[in-house]
């Protein structure tokens, strides 16, 4: 199998999931009890209006009527209106995707610079104090609950030390983009956006970076027991060209799909650590949505998450095919 054929296979499996993925988001809203009529309608609305009302939803329809006109609606690029604000839900979920984004890469920077240092003096110095440390580090972070450290992050870091923001976002990165290229001084603008953004990426990241950690470890250690490493050592290599030059480079391959996998993961699970730091970000508004029964805004922030984890997926075949060319033969 080619490479081409390979990403086409890729493609369409992916094209599945989503249709997938947006059959069950709209299956949901017939499943969940309520009617988006009650959100609609005042309290005190009649019968014919609440029948007006469903005649402009499209709910008078049958089932089939309605999906098949979703689809056609999405292929279009509408995903309908906000019933709160009367907003297109595009427009209002779109606002808010770069918010996660930002949190989500940042959370997955903080793993990758924390983890792989972690887990390459975990396995070089294996059932010594470091080792340990490293290991019972994982252990911790892989069972720390997001929504508990975020909690505690604010409490003494926030509120006990005073040194960052409780929470909210300050500025976002292209503010902060802005502010570095323009003339006045971009100090007081780009140290806001930091501050704002540390601890939700600490928490969001904290799992990541356990579990990046224990996969390095475990991948140095299978490459150390491998013949060509004893070979490069008999060559009279120095071990830290040994080490970082040859083991690392062999063991970051699986890396890079966890951490392509896992970005995707990332942007779907900030939903509580959005909560607890306030973030407005797309997690924020799918609690609203929740809260408020904005079916319009659930579904299009849902279906943006799952578009956007199957991207990530393709994406990250498409690499780990290139670095291993095995894959697409099998």
């Amino acid at each position: 199998m080619g490479y081409g054929r390979f990403l086409l296979k890729r493609g369409v499996q992916g094209v599945g999931v989503v249709w997938g993925v947006v059959t069950v988001v709209f299956i949901l809203r017939f499943i969940t009890p309520g009617s988006p009529i009650d959100t609609v309608a005042p309290l005190d609305a009649s019968q014919e209006t609440r029948q007006r009302i469903a005649a402009e939803l499209g709910l008078d329809q049958p089932l089939y009527v309605q999906y098949l006109d979703y689809i056609v609606e999405l292929l279009q690029g509408n995903m309908g209106y906000s019933y709160i604000s009367s907003i297109p839900a595009s427009v209002q979920v779109f606002q808010k995707l770069p918010a996660t984004l930002e949190l989500a890469v940042a959370a997955s920077i903080v793993a990758v610079v924390l983890s792989i240092p972690l887990g390459v003096i975990s396995a070089t110095r294996r059932h010594q104090p470091a080792d340990y440390a490293a290991t019972s580090f994982s252990l911790l972070g892989i069972s720390t609950p997001n929504f508990w450290l975020g909690i505690m992050l604010v409490l003494v870091f926030a509120v006990e030390l005073n040194v960052f923001p409780t929470s909210g976002r300050a500025y976002g990165f292209g503010e902060a983009l802005a502010a570095i290229t323009g003339p006045q001084p971009f100090v007081p603008v780009v140290t806001a956006w930091l501050a704002s953004l540390v601890l939700p990426a600490i928490t969001l990241g904290t799992y990541f970076t356990a579990l990046i950690t224990r996969l390095v470890r475990s991948g140095m250690l299978d490459e150390l027991s491998e013949g060509y490493v004893r070979a490069t050592r008999a060559k009279g290599l120095p071990e830290t060209l040994v080490r970082y030059k040859h083991v690392l480079r062999n063991t970051l391959v699986p890396v890079v799909t966890v951490l392509g996998l896992q970005l995707g993961t990332l942007i779907g699970g900030a939903v509580i650590t959005e909560a607890v730091f306030a973030w407005p970000g797309l997690g924020s508004e799918i609690i609203r949505a929740i809260n408020a029964r904005d079916w319009p805004i659930l579904q299009g922030s849902l279906i943006v998450i799952g578009c956007g984890f199957v991207l990530l997926n393709i994406a990250v075949d498409a690499l780990y095919a290139y670095l291993d060319p095995r894959v697409v033969a099998e």
